[in-house]
């Protein structure tokens, strides 16, 4: 009798920078993809220089390097959904921009990254405009903080220069809903084609760690968790990854959301500690004996 053919992981299509470490971009997407059950079709658009206390360089992929794969593996595999990363350039926007539209009904779920572009001085917030322009409007979900929010929409000011180089730190926060420059920056993301915009509360102060879901019609869910015992590396990258894989899955965005917090939850609970700097997420925490429902 002939050997069944297994059923195939929903493959998702990641594009993200390279982290050594593991704790944010390209492997962080990859490990919290392949805990969720789903394949992950990683395309690297720029390298990381770091460890786990901050990142040090940036390079940027050639543009015609990263359409070549992404296309390459496009044309071959079916994918489910799309994961958008720190893209490492305005041309890489550019170019991820034009593969994106040829899949207007592939759910796209992009996390900036913006706090690696401030490395990049000026040409980091041109990254962002390009973002804000051109790939936006195609987003199904937007998961950022207050600060990447108004970069993206260009409110933000002299705060753009003072952000930590660390993307979501998993401190906790009030997701910093409420002020005026945050309610009109979702005004104008939401405006301008996103569908829905995941608030989160990485780099603000708190007893909890609060993530809003924001739509057209205003507040669709509100997420609250414990605080993390100590600040960890790629919490945000962690919770945009794990709700792209449940959208592969076939679950509705509010509840693809629902099961991201969830995951991310655990994932910061049984963080650990690989070297001198932030916590890592442990995006296997069910694999190795632990009581995933303990609070």
């Amino acid at each position: 009798m002939p050997l069944a053919i297994p059923e195939t992981p929903p493959c998702v299509l990641c594009l993200s920078a390279g982290d050594a470490t593991a704790g944010s971009g390209l492997a962080a997407d990859i490990l919290t993809l392949a805990s969720m059950g789903c394949h992950p079709l990683p395309v690297q658009t720029a390298a990381l220089v770091r460890d786990t206390r901050g990142i040090d360089e940036l390079w940027p992929a050639a543009p015609e390097l990263i359409a070549m794969q992404a296309r390459a593996v496009l044309e071959d595999v079916p994918v489910a959904a799309f994961k958008l990363g720190f893209c490492g350039s305005v041309e890489n926007v550019a170019v991820i921009a034009e593969i994106l539209a040829d899949y207007p009904d592939v759910p796209l779920v992009v996390e900036p990254g913006l706090h690696a572009a401030a490395l990049l001085g000026e040409a980091g917030e041109e990254i962002a405009a390009a973002l804000a322009d051109l790939i936006l409007p195609q987003t199904t979900l937007l998961v950022a903080d207050r600060h990447e929010l108004l970069r993206l929409t260009g409110l933000a000011g002299d705060e753009a220069g003072e952000l930590d180089d660390d993307e979501d730190a998993g401190e906790a926060g009030d997701g910093g809903a409420g002020s005026a420059e945050v309610d009109e920056a979702l005004e104008r993301l939401l405006g301008n084609g996103t569908e829905y915009v995941l608030l989160t509360g990485g780099g603000d102060h708190g007893p909890q760690l609060v993530d809003t879901l924001f739509g057209s019609e205003g507040i669709v869910r509100t997420d609250a968790g414990p605080r993390p015992a100590a600040p960890c590396l790629g919490a945000g990258t962690t919770l945009a990854a794990a709700a792209v894989a449940a959208m592969a899955h076939g679950m509705e965005l509010p509840e693809a959301v629902r099961e991201a917090q969830e995951f991310t939850r655990q994932a910061l609970r049984h963080a650990y500690r690989a070297g001198m700097g932030r916590a890592l997420p442990d995006r296997f925490f069910w694999a190795r004996g632990k009581d995933a429902g303990d609070d």
